[in-house]
């Protein structure tokens, strides 16, 4: 997995693992370009009321993960 900080940037991030505590909502574009996606995520807001729990693995779920 690439980890950039830009976009054109070839300077690599190091990841931090954690564990989710908190439900945020975030707007995606599913555009790609090169592999790589073309636009960044963006914090929507929080969601107080969803628990980590609640919210299925990506790709699972009756719901699809995008689309």
């Amino acid at each position: 997995m690439r980890f950039t900080a830009t976009w054109g940037s070839r300077e690599p991030l190091d990841p931090i693992l954690f564990v989710p505590d908190l439900v945020a909502e975030v707007r995606a574009d599913t555009a790609i370009d090169r592999g790589a996606w073309r636009h960044p995520l963006r914090f929507v807001r929080p969601r107080l009321d969803v628990t980590v729990p609640d919210v299925p693995m990506f790709g699972e779920g009756i719901q699809p993960s995008s689309g």
